[in-house]
């Protein structure tokens, strides 16, 4: 008795981390969707710097940096995407300060039923903002509720002492 109770526990856990894991591969995978604007490594490490959210999933796990590939993401997504975050007045005031939009990236969302069944969604999106190559912004897009839900500005600022 003793025995099975413990392969059930074994086998449950493997369950759980196997529905984990492929959450964190889905979004860390949503999250690079083949649109990288950085050409040297620091400005891949200030990229990544612009969405410290992005780091942690909806239940405080970690999401790396996935080595499988891109999502493809429709002219019809962005523009939905785009026409939301446009409508904020935040926003607005970003691009005519000089911003311009540079990427739109889906966060996906898995969800796996009592049943079993696995349904996948794209519920928020990330878009990226560049104004010089200085300024950055990203603007957190809730897709079920329709509007902007943060923005974070960063400033780099360099000193080259050549």
């Amino acid at each position: 008795m003793n025995t099975d109770r413990r392969k059930a526990l074994v086998l449950l856990t493997a369950v759980a981390a196997a529905a984990i894991m492929s959450g964190i591969i889905l979004t860390a995978y949503s999250a690079d969707n083949g649109e990288e604007s950085g050409t040297n490594s620091a400005e891949w490490i200030n990229e990544r710097m612009m969405m410290p959210r992005a780091c942690m999933g909806p239940r405080g796990w970690m999401r790396g940096r996935g080595g499988f590939g891109f999502i493809e993401v429709s002219d019809e997504f962005k523009e939905n995407v785009i026409n939301i975050a446009k409508s904020d007045q935040d926003v607005q005031a970003l691009l005519t300060d000089g911003y311009n939009i540079t990427q739109v990236r889906p966060i996906i969302k898995t969800v796996v039923e009592a049943d079993g069944t696995v349904a996948t969604k794209a519920t928020s999106a990330i878009v990226m903002l560049e104004k010089d190559t200085t300024n950055r912004a990203t603007a957190w897009v809730d897709l079920e509720e329709a509007k902007v839900t943060e923005i974070v500005i960063l400033t780099r600022t360099v000193i080259d002492k050549s």
